[in-house]
């Protein structure tokens, strides 16, 4: 009864997430459910003790980075500096490259910090007037947005601020520059295959003669402001090049150099400053973007307390999503019957754990529609077995940091995937219009990424 509780826990997660039930409900109930029926253990001191201890432990840890990053990325948009870069891109590039320009656009917004919501509000509306002046049919543009938005940027190149690049470093001791060619090695795989994917659906679309098509204007289709409003895009782009030039500086130079015996104290949690320089980057350079960002464009706001009221809740939800998929899988990590699956999952490629991790977390993240979500649960589960399999096999632990965070971004683009389902309805577009596209760049593409990189991991 105990399997049986596990799996139907988790087809119901997947079933109820994408018929729009939050996960914040799911998460306790689902997990509860699979306790009962695993029969003899405590249901509130499971909730209690081990649901909402792993749940607070993921948000002291990583609310932060959520936080900065949803501020930092409402204060971009507000400001009209996200407006003015993907302008910039698109004016140099031209309407003989959109699919080029607004995948460029997105991927410089996302890997400068900027949350991949916030880049597909604000690309949208001169993404869709570049795609209509360029006669490109508009079920492509979700499709292009997403691999700008959560692909190359969000799991592979090295230096992302993404907290799916951030959510690997504690548990192998790496920072956000692991293994930083093969990163590169996925995110060119990622970028040129997705685009080339499109272009030949685009020019497969124009030998048939289907153009831009008849869509009626959606509400994002409004977010624009006039070109005067627009800050200089010198001005514009310093707090993205300021998130990536500081987290590499603080990474490599700033934090190794400091004496930090301190963090060995129980006040500071008895750890040391390889386990937190990581985050601390990443924190110090968001502050200071953030505030750049702000001091730059002050005359630009309409609201800046808005702006920062509005960033600071729209990084609530999204933790308490993921933090929650994490009580749920410590709790099926403390069910004597899930020690089958670990078992299992462990013993795919007993050879090769980097093979192994990369089925766990894309698995996890299809299951839950959530590449953070469903890499966190395989950690908070796995995550130390794999460590010790890969040190026990010299394995490097900024190789196996790189194919987490690719795996997470493979199977967690399904269709129930929210970042799907609100890049569709920004669009005014529909899974049966523009899906088949978004797989293939956002799920086939670097799930192919993923393999080369186990494959040149395992010989090189």
């Amino acid at each position: 009864m105990g399997l049986l509780g596990i799996f139907l826990s988790l087809i119901l997660l997947m079933y109820l997430a994408y018929r729009g039930i939050t996960v914040l409900i799911l998460a306790p109930l689902l997990s509860l459910m699979a306790v009962a029926l695993s029969g003899g253990i405590p249901l509130l001191a499971t909730y209690t003790q081990v649901f909402m201890g792993s749940l607070g432990g993921y948000v002291i840890t990583y609310f932060p980075l959520f936080l900065l990053g949803a501020i930092f990325g409402k204060v971009m948009a507000d400001s009209g500096a996200a407006r003015s870069i993907a302008e910039w891109i698109v004016d140099r590039l031209g309407p003989g490259r959109a699919v080029l320009a607004v995948v460029l656009s997105c991927g410089v917004l996302t890997y400068g910090g900027v949350s991949l919501f916030v880049v597909a509000f604000a690309v949208y509306p001169i993404a869709n007037a570049l795609f209509r002046r360029a006669d490109i049919p508009k079920r492509l543009l979700p499709a292009a947005i997403a691999l700008g938005s959560f692909t190359f940027t969000m799991t592979a190149f090295p230096g992302t601020p993404a907290i799916q690049n951030a959510i690997p470093m504690p548990f192998f001791g790496t920072n956000v520059f692991a293994a930083p060619l093969f990163g590169l090695l996925a995110g060119i795989i990622m970028l040129a295959g997705g685009t080339l994917w499109l272009n030949r659906r685009a020019a497969a679309a124009a030998s048939r003669s289907e153009g831009y098509g008849d869509h009626p204007a959606t509400a994002a289709d409004a977010n624009l402001r006039d070109e005067a409003d627009l800050p200089p895009f010198a001005l514009a782009v310093l707090p993205v090049v300021a998130v990536i030039v500081l987290n590499a500086a603080l990474t490599w130079f700033v934090f190794p150099a400091m004496s930090a015996d301190y963090l060995a104290l129980p006040e500071y949690g008895e750890t040391d400053l390889a386990a937190v320089a990581g985050i601390w980057a990443i924190i110090v350079s968001l502050v200071v973007s953030i505030c750049l960002a702000i001091g730059l464009n002050w005359r630009r706001f309409a609201d800046l307390r808005e702006s920062v009221n509005a960033g600071t809740m729209g990084s609530l939800l999204p933790i308490f999503n993921t933090a929650s998929e994490v009580g749920y899988g410590a709790v099926i990590a403390s069910l004597p019957a899930f020690t089958i699956i670990r078992d299992a999952v462990l013993g795919l490629f007993p050879s090769n754990p980097v093979a192994s991790l990369a089925v766990a977390v894309n698995v996890l993240a299809g299951i839950t529609g959530s590449a953070s979500g469903g890499m966190s649960i395989a950690l908070q589960t796995l995550g130390a077995q794999f460590a010790e399999m890969g040190q026990a096999q010299g394995i490097s632990m900024e190789l196996m940091h790189r194919v987490t965070a690719l795996a997470s971004g493979g199977f967690d683009a399904l269709p129930h995937n929210g970042a799907v389902i609100t890049l569709l309805a920004i669009t005014g577009l529909t899974h049966k219009k523009s899906y088949a596209d978004i797989f293939v760049v956002a799920v086939a593409i670097p799930v192919v990424a993923l393999i080369t990189v186990i494959v040149l991991g395992s010989v090189i």
